[in-house]
């Protein structure tokens, strides 16, 4: 059992098959500090776009993910996770002093049919006199569905918008779900958790919170505690993965926010297959 704590280290490649982690090798750091109201970000997004058909059943998907405040600030990261029907598919990360701007940008290649679902966690460090420290961060997330069938043009969308999209989504929908819902059973089995005490999150689905507080949390905690579990997510999750040099099978981790809003946990699986809980304390 493990607890979040803050994270540094070094982005480095892996591989899970054919699947390809991006990275910049680079010193990074994400670190939780007070929340400073008086500073946001200008701007932010993540998004996913369909280029061109590459091959027969191969095409490439432009990943971006950008933030920019107006004034350049002590440090900025941002991270970007990349999952293709509930698997780990990519990891973008970059970091850098005095800045305001960070832009990643990558081309995915990809096969077949499929659902790809991203979330990002942009993050500033901002110092001031007397060795006072603060931070600010957002989420920012997009979805894509890539239709590569031998009946019809290569085609996407976030939003189905007519028969064949919606039965595509469904076919696709099932197949993840039963996939993801298996996996994360076995985690929840293999740590005896009991099911009724928590509300259920996939990381990608994290965004429905960052306008609105986690149930049993007002809105200033749960910033707070957004910015602690991205600070250990980064640590035990994404270095550990991107450090390793061994092909990695990981899924969507399962964020759980306890219903009497004392702690949340996240499971995952992690690059040597090891079952994983981390606990986080309000």
């Amino acid at each position: 059992m493990k607890k979040l704590y803050v994270a540094t280290g070094i982005i480095v490649a892996s591989l899970f098959l054919a699947l390809l982690l991006f990275y910049e090798k680079e010193v990074s750091v994400i670190k939780f500090f007070p929340i400073d109201d008086s500073l946001s970000f200008h701007s932010y997004h993540t998004e996913l776009k369909l280029l061109s058909e590459t091959d027969q059943d191969e095409y490439d998907i432009k990943w971006t993910t950008y933030s920019n405040l107006t004034d350049p600030i002590y440090l900025r990261q941002d991270v970007s996770l990349l999952f293709s029907d509930g698997r780990l598919k990519g990891i973008l990360s970059k970091w850098k002093e005095n800045e305001k701007n960070i832009q990643l940008q990558t081309l995915v290649h990809g096969e077949d049919s499929s659902h790809y679902q991203t979330i990002s966690f942009h993050h500033g460090e901002i110092h001031y006199p007397d060795d006072e420290i603060k931070s600010i961060h957002a989420m920012s997330s997009d979805e894509l569905y890539v239709i590569d069938s031998p009946y019809t043009a290569l085609e996407s969308f976030d939003q189905p918008m007519n028969s064949s999209q919606k039965e595509w989504k469904k076919t696709l929908d099932h197949a993840t779900n039963q996939q993801l819902s298996y996996h994360w059973k076995q985690l929840i089995d293999y740590f005896q958790i009991p099911k009724d005490q928590y509300i259920y999150v996939p990381l990608t689905e994290l965004m429905s919170y960052e306008k609105k507080p986690i149930p049993g949390l007002t809105q200033e905690v749960t910033e707070r505690v957004i910015g602690q579990l991205w600070e250990g997510l980064y640590k035990n999750y994404i270095l550990g993965i991107s450090e390793t040099q061994k092909p990695v099978d990981s899924f969507i981790p399962l964020i759980l926010f306890d219903k009497d809003g004392k702690h949340l946990m996240v499971l995952y699986q992690d690059q040597n297959g090891k079952k994983e809980q981390l606990i986080q304390y309000y």
